[in-house]
């Protein structure tokens, strides 16, 4: 499951990919063009900042083997909003503002392939910044 999210229009994006266990890692990206490395301008977070989230899943961390019949799991993740400040500067009051975001869900290489979006995208590419959503924070 990826998480993509746009505090700051300008600012680049965050894009969290959690597996079905739990494991996740975290990019900042500002531009999204594809490179051999990943993308023309981006930052992988660093550990430190990344155990800020905490995460939850129902499944393990690990799954050994594939699960090839229909299995309903969670995932639950809390991310600190100083998280994002590290790269975008201060959000200040949250509440009331509007980012920027899309939800993600894929499996690729396994018996059911799959992938769907929240935000609906233009294209089989799912960091495009013009197609995110609108998240409203309460």
């Amino acid at each position: 499951m990826e998480f993509f999210v746009e505090p700051k229009v300008g600012c680049g994006y965050f894009n969290f990919e959690f597996n079905c266990g739990g494991a996740f890692l975290v990019n900042h990206i500002v531009d999204p063009t594809r490179t051999a490395e990943g993308f023309k301008e981006f930052t992988r977070l660093p550990e430190s900042l990344a155990r800020q989230v905490r995460v939850r899943a129902s499944l393990p961390q690990v799954v050994e083997l594939e699960i090839t019949q229909p299995t309903n799991w969670s995932l639950e993740f809390q991310i600190p909003f100083g998280l994002f400040e590290n790269y975008i500067g201060p959000l200040s009051d949250v509440s009331g503002q509007t980012w920027r975001g899309n939800f993600f869900k894929c499996a690729e290489e396994n018996s059911h392939p799959h992938w769907a979006t929240w935000s609906p995208v233009s294209e089989f590419n799912f960091h495009l910044p013009q197609c995110f959503g609108t998240l409203r924070l309460a």
